[in-house]
Parts: structure tokens; sequence; C-alpha cells
């Protein structure tokens, strides 16, 4: 009943931003791959190039990161009828002139830090293993905030997208996402962008 007025009381403000967001190392990039090959614009700068870590590249927007900072946010609105990468920490400060619809992925949280602490090891940075317990208690609380954040802000909606199951079935996920955003895009091109054997941190959980 909730979501039925959202919807019904939400003043339209040009197309929706599909923002794609999620924990970091969650599988955000490759659903932007997904929808990159699906046939939505990418707002990306290319600041950031594909390595080890993301062979097929990040699709980031390098401004979004200071998002919790800046005023002047007025640049958001260019991703309209775009796909905007957006970390899930940052989704609380994106403006409210924008409808937003959020494609939030999730991971296994072990699978998460185990991605991060290779990158870590990688990069030669601190070592954050000692800190795991607390990151999970850290993640877990981030999870909550956004899903509520979404369910409350009228222009907001959400989907999930699980990680290990996009893998194992990137043809459910194509049709999913693609309903929700509006069902204009190539699905075969989005299962034929999800490379399996980029799942490399693996968790039985």
């Amino acid at each position: 009943m909730f979501e039925f007025f959202k919807r019904a009381f939400r003043r339209p403000q040009g197309e929706p931003i599909v923002i794609v967001s999620g924990l970091p190392r969650s599988g955000t990039s490759m659903l932007m791959k997904m929808l990159d090959a699906g046939g939505m614009q990418i707002m990306t700068d290319s600041e950031r190039v594909a390595d080890i870590d993301n062979p097929k590249g990040y699709f980031e927007y390098e401004r979004v990161k200071d998002l919790e900072k800046e005023s002047d946010k007025s640049y958001i609105r260019e991703g309209r009828g775009k796909v905007l990468k957006v970390i899930s920490f940052l989704i609380k400060d994106l403006p409210d002139d924008n409808d937003y619809r959020v494609i939030f992925m999730r991971r296994n949280l072990d699978e998460v830090l185990a991605s991060q602490n290779k990158m870590i090891e990688r990069l030669g940075t601190e070592d954050a293993t000692a800190a795991e317990e607390a990151m999970k208690e850290a993640y877990r609380n981030d999870i909550v905030r956004t899903r509520l954040l979404c369910k409350n802000r009228p222009n907001f909606e959400l989907i999930e997208v699980n990680y290990k199951r996009t893998i194992e079935d990137p043809a459910a996920t194509a049709r999913s996402v693609n309903a929700f955003v509006g069902g204009h895009l190539d699905e075969a091109a989005m299962r034929a962008a999800v490379d399996s054997s980029l799942y490399r941190n693996r968790s039985d959980g």
C-alpha cells in the first residue's frame, strides 16, 4: 500500500537516472557492463581504466566520489535517461531533483572482503584483514540504510540483484533488470556480457 501511494504522488522529474549501486567489490562493474551491452548510455568520464581487478572496466564517474562533500550537484541531472554508478554509502547524498531507479548489487560479505583484501595486497596498501568483523557490521548497516532510504524517498525505486545468481543465470538477471528499467534493452547482449571466469573470490555461503 505504501508503495502505491509513493508512486501515485511522485512528481515526474524527467527521465529516471538508473543507479547501479552496492558495496565495493559486489559486482557493480559487471552490472554496468551488462547495461552498456544492453544498449543503455553510461555516464562515465573513463578516468579509471580497466586493470587486473576489473579487466572489463569500472564504468565510473570520478566526481561522484565527492557527492557527500559537494553542495552543487546539478551535474547529476546529466544522468537522466542514463546509467550512473554510485557506491551504496553515497546513495543518501543524491539530490532530490531527479527520479532514481536503483539496481542494488548483493554479494556474500566474505567474498566482498576477500576481493577487497586481494586488491589491497596488489596495491601494496595497509592490510585490512584484522578489521574484517567490524567492516562486515558496517556493511550490514549500510545495506539496511540503503534499503530504508529507497523505500522512504518518493523519487527512489529499488531492485536487488544477487551477484552469484547472476553468474549462474545471467538470463534471469537480464530479464528482471530490463523490466525494471523499461524493457527496451537487448537481453541477449546483456547475458553475453557476464564473464563467469571473473568470479575469483568464492564462498560456500
